[in-house]
């Protein structure tokens, strides 16, 4: 007898497959009526649940930002539709509760691993995660960065290419002082964004000094970065490494008297938040969410099945969309106004 998937599943309920996968996977998701007309199809038509030993663990640093909770989601729903239900794992970057989370699962019969910007971004990642894996047969797929010297499967956002959009993108609206509000020492993503900014410059003919501060990927980060580079230069704009980093460089700007984008121009980096809702609404580089969690399933499901794979990293190119958070700079006799 034939076994019935999703799609069977869905046309019974008359929903889409992907709702019919976070019935699957991540049912708090749905709403009670949803959940309940889903659950009735699958009775009807006699769909089992996946069993433990179709477990794919997703391992992020944090549901609380929306980036993560977006990817992890649609990943979920992505595996979903192949027959894998995915569990998400929200432990701290590169510490041991990560650890400790792989290990249960593998124990519990997860037969593969994707880490969503976890410890696999750190330059100095702590080896035992991935030891435990590759000692257990348990394939992984990394997102937005390899672990160092691990031939894995990688799916990145160009990193380099988004800090040239908002450079470019700047410059050519007439900015010569731009600062960078960028994430944490010994992040790759984010080594890569301040690669790629001061490399954007020189390539305008800008020799420095780059005003480059780094920080936490937050909105209190970004108002710490932002106060510090304000201090350090008159800037005329700035480029933030995470759409919290940005929204805190805004609020910044305005505590000292000044306006976004008259005075300060600022570009925000994922646009993942309902950034048309913003205060003025945010110009950000969008990293293609949706094509990195649609890249997931096909890698996985290969190894899975022992099939070949490329053993590298497969960049994918962002986007720059534009708002009203970014204009030409000021005059400058304007560009003090304001200063306390």
């Amino acid at each position: 007898m034939a076994k019935v998937g999703l799609s069977a599943v869905a046309e019974a309920a008359g929903v889409s497959e992907a709702t019919v996968s976070r019935v699957v996977n991540n049912p708090s998701v749905v709403a009670a009526e949803t959940r309940r007309v889903v659950e009735e199809a699958m009775r009807r038509v006699g769909y089992t649940r996946p069993t433990h030993g179709s477990l794919v663990l997703l391992v992020t640093p944090g549901i609380r930002d929306p980036f993560f909770a977006h990817l992890s989601d649609r990943i979920a729903a992505a595996l979903g539709l192949q027959g894998l239900r995915a569990v998400i794992c929200s432990a701290p970057v590169g510490g041991t509760q990560e650890l400790d989370f792989v290990g249960a699962m593998v124990d519990a019969g997860a037969v593969g691993v994707v880490f969503v910007s976890a410890s696999n971004t750190l330059d100095e990642a702590e080896p035992a995660v991935h030891r435990l894996l590759t000692s257990r047969g348990i394939p992984f797929v990394c997102i937005n960065g390899n672990f160092p010297g691990v031939p894995a499967p990688g799916l990145s956002t160009n990193d380099l290419m988004a800090s040239e959009l908002a450079v470019d993108h700047l410059w050519r609206l007439g900015h010569r002082r731009i600062g960078l509000a960028a994430g944490p020492v010994g992040n790759r993503p984010s080594e890569l964004r301040v690669e790629g900014f001061i490399a954007a410059l020189r390539m305008r003919g800008d020799d420095g000094p780059f005003h480059v501060v780094r920080h936490e990927y937050s909105i209190e980060g970004g108002i710490s970065a932002t106060t510090a580079l304000l201090d350090d230069s008159p800037l005329t704009a700035i480029v933030a490494a995470s759409d919290e980093i940005a929204l805190g460089a805004v609020r910044v700007v305005r505590r000292r008297g000044l306006r976004v984008p008259e005075d300060i121009s600022i570009v925000g980096y994922d646009d993942v938040y309902p950034l048309d809702y913003a205060d003025p609404p945010l110009t950000s580089v969008r990293q293609p969410l949706e094509r990195l969690a649609e890249a997931v399933v096909p890698v996985m499901t290969r190894l899975l099945k022992h099939r070949a794979v490329h053993r590298g990293e497969l960049l994918f190119e962002p986007e720059l969309i534009i708002r009203s958070s970014t204009a030409i700079p000021p005059a400058p006799s304007r560009r003090h106004e304001g200063r306390g």
